[in-house]
């Protein structure tokens, strides 16, 4: 019989193993870690398992039993036999059978193709089922290597058969390093380091590295991985590329590095980059997942001549990991499961220089779900992913991922639009279309974001805890009120990092060296070292990145904000992880504000019109004024507290009742003890937040949130018991009862304000169609308001010479265990004698090591964390003291001017109170300001 030609849809000549049609699920578990898919290898002894019937095709991969423990294997069923579905035959090369021979060199290929103004051209038709998947096969594009560029073949080894060398399968290697005891197997809880090779036997091949003296190798992925895909031929599909690159990630094109985009002539429109540190499997597959979805619901658009079929091919999808020692060992194992990564293949330096990234490429088509324990493959309608998989030697923090993306990557690839999330953030299935719509449809767009919404869990469970409700509130009323506002504006304030998308052509710099990108990264170097103000401005580099696009020499670029993107993200559950995140949240937006205030003259640079840059002298003047109202909000807040409650418990009107009981004795005592425990706990916080971190003053954290909330709710009841003064007693004042009413004081300052402020609220969320946080989510955030003040920003200030992300860069000296060592010839071609696994069974061992770790969830993996204190420079804690001592004496010369009769402000027995007034309707007018601006989002949609 003649070998199929290479784009042909080849089903196995069983018709069990068709693709299921759609819509179909069941699942087939694994009973042994060679089990591939629709293979159920029998126990020894056990009468083969049952052919799988077509209705009950296979949606899964089950994984969560794995029975194999070593002993002999069991030889596959003959084609079409009871119980074995017959392993499709290898690939094979277009002109016949035989292994793939290496494609031709073209030293001549330039880095980034260039851009195409029409879709790809149309693949070749398949035939297929007609239940088959639409997701056609990758255009014939010639893959072009480096000069001198060697590609490790594929070794058409027998499932079950022993590996190479090995007579039967009862026989144990003797090797010269540890090796793989055939007969007795690694132990379940057994993880491979990923830095040292597992071979049976040792397997030195000698390579050719590139012209440019790059160490790149292609190797074949196991037989499992191809087992599940659709695509079987092309060699982004059956082999896996490593890439060990040297220097800086400016570097990485001039050195000459490529990526297989760059090869196959593709043009890539999304860019998306999935940061991690490390991050545990579940949170990484929750991206993972989400992310597959974005890209298949792209592959299935209809109407439009862009998307299609082929679309994942205009997609590529970079994962970066902080830190080879810093990776989760889970997260790796998916990672290799899903074909993209390989034991024994990294390496540590190359010619003495050292590796700074380890870069791995293949297409996936593989889906891993840790919580169920499945894999989906691609013939149940998971689409092939192009992947980049750069697992950096040393961690250096997020903002040099974020450099390896834009600078190393993007240069490369050259892409339209570049997505950023973060490991744990969980986009809907449609958010890449529409963040790919907003800068389609509006060339203008330099950036946008879209929704971040607060993870609820199942049924809403995890509002039961106030922090996670609180916050809830706190991300809706932002996605609300204040992100269309800013976007009305054209200036978003801050794209989150956790989930928005850039146009790479805006990011660029100019001719000079200045511009967007060069202001994001300048703050890589100032972490923990040089002027304090930058170092925490550049806490919040997302800001600075916003500012400066918008004011952009000679540019009119503006963002959007687009309200159907949106995204689930998980949120601090307990009040040490709270605080600790807010700490660089208010000190990076707070100098990020005053940056973008001091430099508001740079709006003028720009070539936005003179309409637009009025708009934006407003939104930078209501800035000022919220950064001012924030600097005294510590003060403000003891004020409303003061005045709420004093004059009624301590001077009240003759005939008054008493707010408890029926003496005005209880009252006054019951705020002269809140009001010491006010300030006590004020000084608490100070005292804490200036030497120990939440994490180890627990009780004192959550004694506080707990105290403010009882002080909140006392609050709460003095505003409605002021309220209920001033309601009418007798039948003559309600017949004049709305002019009674607005001739009091109390109920005109309080009532309406206060009504106006939180109508708001209410309204806005009921035009949004998006009001259920208001009947679940805002009494949590009541009561938690003084804490978000007294106690986040309390810490957030005392911890200003702290200017690190939370997590400790690296600048430990790796060992060097996996060292490649050059020969240069008499020619000039350089040679290199390394360790790889070449073997085929080899490469089938390893694989089984990561399924058999999948379904063995250890215990909570810890990495290495920052010390609890971090040695700054004397005048960086100098310029902390210096700042909260400011803030801590204007805030009290405020408190204390107002306080005092003799000042005059407020005097004794007065009922008219100024300063509270005009705190209550300034935060009116504010939050009537935003409603103005998100009526106006509305309009503009």
């Amino acid at each position: 019989m003649n070998p199929p030609k290479r784009d042909q849809y080849q089903p196995a000549p069983n018709n069990d193993n068709l693709p299921p049609p759609r819509g179909t699920s069941a699942t087939t578990p694994i009973t042994s870690p060679t089990a591939a898919r629709g293979i159920a290898l029998p126990a020894s002894g056990q009468p083969a398992a049952a052919p799988r019937s077509p209705a009950s095709a296979n949606q899964f991969i089950n994984v969560q039993t794995p029975a194999y423990r070593g002993g002999n294997y069991p030889s596959p069923a003959p084609l079409g036999s009871t119980g074995n579905i017959a392993r499709p035959p290898p690939p094979t090369n277009v002109a016949g059978s035989g292994p793939r021979s290496p494609p031709p060199a073209n030293n001549n290929q330039p880095i980034a193709a260039p851009r195409r103004q029409s879709a790809l051209p149309p693949t070749p038709q398949m035939s297929a089922p007609s239940d088959y998947v639409p997701v056609t096969q990758p255009p014939q594009a010639q893959f072009v290597q480096p000069s001198g560029y060697e590609m490790a073949q594929r070794r058409p080894n027998a499932v079950g058969s022993p590996p190479s060398g090995v007579s039967s399968a009862n026989h144990t290697v003797e090797v010269d390093q540890p090796g793989y005891d055939f007969q007795n197997p690694a132990p379940d809880d057994y993880n491979p380091r990923f830095d040292r090779t597992l071979y049976r036997s040792r397997t030195k091949k000698t390579l050719k590295l590139t012209r440019e003296g790059n160490f790149v190798v292609d190797i074949p992925v196991p037989e499992k991985v191809l087992s599940v895909a659709r695509f079987r031929n092309e060699q982004e599909f059956t082999h896996l590329r490593y890439t060990a690159v040297l220097g800086d990630p400016n570097e990485f094109v001039q050195r000459g590095y490529t990526l297989r985009q760059n090869q196959l002539g593709r043009e890539t429109e999304l860019f998306v980059v999935i940061t991690m540190y490390n991050e545990d499997d579940r949170l990484f597959c929750k991206t993972w997942k989400a992310v597959e979805k974005n890209i298949a619901n792209l592959c299935a658009k209809k109407g439009t001549s862009f998307w299609g079929p082929d679309a994942w091919q205009k997609v590529v999808v970079c994962v970066i990991s902080d830190g080879r020692q810093k990776i989760h060992p889970r997260t790796l194992n998916v990672m290799g499961v899903m074909g993209a990564f390989q034991d024994g293949l990294m390496k540590t330096s190359v010619n003495g220089q050292e590796v700074s990234a380890h870069v791995f490429e293949y297409t996936t088509q593989i889906l891993v779900d840790t919580e169920s324990l499945q894999l989906r493959s691609s013939d149940q309608a998971v689409v092939p992913v192009q992947m980049i998989f750069c697992l950096k030697e040393k961690n250096a923090k997020k903002i040099n991922s974020h450099r390896w993306f834009f600078n190393a990557f993007g240069r490369a690839l050259n892409p339209q639009i570049c997505v950023l999330l973060d490991v744990g953030t969980k986009p809907t299935d449609t958010s890449f279309w529409h963040l790919w719509h907003a800068f389609d449809q509006n060339p203008k767009v330099a950036g946008a974001c879209g929704e971040i919404y607060a993870e609820t869990g199942s049924c809403g469970a995890k509002l039961l805890n106030p922090l996670v409700a609180a916050q809830n509130f706190e991300y809706k009323m932002s996605n609300i009120l204040d992100k269309p506002l800013e976007s009305v504006f054209g200036f978003i304030s801050v794209l989150p990092g956790a989930f928005s998308a850039y146009r790479f052509k805006a990011l660029q710099n100019g001719p000079d060296g200045t511009g967007p990108l060069e202001k994001y990264f300048f703050g890589e170097t100032l972490h923990g070292a040089g002027d304090v103000m930058k170092a925490n401005m550049y806490l919040a580099e997302d800001r600075i990145l916003c500012f400066e696009l918008v004011t952009k020499w000679k540019e009119r670029w503006v963002l959007q904000y687009v309200k159907a993107a949106k995204a689930e993200t998980d949120v601090p559950d307990t009040v040490p992880e709270f605080v600790s995140q807010r700490r660089r949240w208010l000190n990076g937006s707070f100098f990020a504000g005053v940056y973008a205030i001091f430099h508001w003259y740079k709006i003028f640079r720009s070539g936005h019109s003179f309409g637009r840059q009025f708009f934006l002298l407003i939104q930078m003047l209501y800035n000022v004024i919220s950064l001012i109202f924030n600097w005294f909000s510590l003060g403000n807040t003891y004020l409303i507290f003061y005045f709420l409650t004093a004059d009624i418990v301590t001077d009240p009107a003759p005939g008054q009742p008493a707010p408890f009981g029926t003496n005005h004795l209880i009252g006054q005592w019951i705020f002269l003890i809140l009001r010491y425990l006010y300030i006590g706990a004020i000084i608490l916080i100070f005292i804490s937040s200036l030497g120990n971190r939440p994490q180890g003053s627990k009780l004192v954290y959550q004694f506080s949130f707990f105290l403010f909330a009882v002080i909140m709710a006392f609050m709460l009841y003095m505003s409605a018991f002021t309220i209920y003064l001033t309601v009418p007693k007798t039948e003559a004042e309600w017949a004049n009862i709305g002019n009674i009413l607005l001739a009091q004081p109390s109920f005109r300052d309080l009532v309406l304000s206060v009504a106006m402020t939180y109508g708001v609220y209410f309204c806005s969320s009921f035009i949004f169609f998006e009001p259920w946080h208001m009947f679940t989510s805002f009494l949590p955030y009541l009561f938690l308001l003084p804490s978000y003040i007294n106690v986040l920003m309390v810490y957030a200030f005392c911890n200003l010479h702290d200017v690190s992300w939370g997590t400790k860069g690296d600048n430990s000296v790796s060992v060097d265990s996996a060292p490649v060592k050059v020969v240069k010839q008499a020619d000039g071609q350089l040679l290199t004698t390394v360790d790889i696994p070449s073997d085929q069974a080899d490469i089938d061992s390893s694989y089984d090591n990561f399924l058999r770790e999948l379904p063995n969830r250890p215990k909570d993996f810890k990495g290495d964390t920052r010390s609890a204190a971090l040695k700054q420079e004397d005048w960086f804690r100098t310029f902390r003291s210096n700042l909260v001592l400011s803030w801590m004496l204007t805030n009290a010369f405020l408190i204390v001017i107002i306080t005092t009769p003799e000042v005059g402000i407020i005097k004794s027995g007065q009922i008219y109170n100024p300063y509270l007034t005009f705190i209550l309707w300034s935060v009116a007018a504010l939050s009537g300001f935003r409603f103005l601006g998100a009526i106006a989002y509305l309009f503009t949609q």
